[in-house]
């Protein structure tokens, strides 16, 4: 579907109300394959591959991949598609996406699940030291190759657990990682991440749509940021999983189906009320 310029690529299955899934950083609709399996039985689920990831456009400027473009082509997506309000779950850099369109469109927000994210870094100092950081990734893609990158990329502490996995799933998340553009991942860090993005710390106790958070037992770094957007949060609640790290929904897939349809199905009963 061609929004504002750019050709996105999604995946769409199952009735009833809808739940959008926002991939992270590396990743891409595919990922997502076993929570659709188990979501598609009750509800209206789109996966869609964002800006420079999977199988969406890759824009050459970087500037286009600004959170509130990225937000945007969300919101002029479901317009399109001619979708009042969905239940919108994002997983890390999909998360930081998800919070900035909800906060941004909050009346096209029935439910939030946000998975293993922040909202924002809150000083200059730190956001200045992250742009160093991700503009550096970037030129390593551009002038190593992915397949560089991803070596790099796989091995960083934030993914450690995912070594537990079994072989052929990690294979199979190194794979979808080399399938990606080389300028798609470069621009997205250096448009959409962390650093770049703007804080939206400031902005969360305006949101009143109820909200769940997600983290991994062993992302301790993760668990801390979302236990005080918890508490900034005015509908919200806190589920932390045991022995898991960053990626729940790769790592105990099917821990976190029946978490996230426990917390729709609460989210539901809530509307009606």
């Amino acid at each position: 579907m061609k929004i504002n310029e750019v050709t996105y690529s999604y995946i769409e299955s199952g009735q009833g109300q809808t739940i959008l899934l926002l991939h992270g950083f590396t990743g891409s609709k595919e990922t997502w394959g076993s929570l659709i399996s188990k979501l598609e039985r009750n509800y209206h689920v789109i996966a869609i591959d964002l800006l420079g990831h999977g199988k969406t456009d890759c824009p050459k400027n970087d500037e286009r991949y600004r959170m509130e473009f990225a937000a945007k082509d969300l919101h002029d997506f479901l317009e399109q598609k001619q979708i009042d309000s969905v239940h919108l779950l994002g997983y890390s850099m999909g998360g930081r996406l998800a919070l900035y369109f909800a906060l941004a469109y909050p009346t096209k927000i029935k439910s939030l699940i946000l998975e293993s994210c922040t909202a924002g870094l809150k000083t200059e100092s730190e956001r200045l030291a992250r742009i160093e950081q991700d503009n550096h990734l970037s030129s390593m893609i551009l002038n190593e190759g992915i397949e560089v990158f991803v070596n790099y990329w796989e091995n960083i502490p934030l993914f450690s657990t995912q070594k537990n996995l079994p072989s052929d799933s990690q294979q199979k998340i190194k794979q979808g990682r080399l399938n990606q553009s080389p300028i798609g991942l470069s621009n997205s860090l250096k448009g959409m991440g962390t650093g770049i993005q703007p804080s939206l710390w400031g902005d969360l106790k305006q949101f009143k749509k109820p909200t769940l958070l997600v983290c991994g037992e062993y992302d301790e770094k993760f668990c801390l940021i979302m236990g005080k957007m918890n508490e900034r949060l005015e509908n919200s609640e806190i589920i932390k999983i045991p022995h898991a790290g960053h990626a729940i929904h790769v790592e105990h897939s099917k821990k976190f189906a029946t978490i996230v349809i426990g917390f729709l199905l609460k989210s539901e009963k809530e509307e009606i009320s």
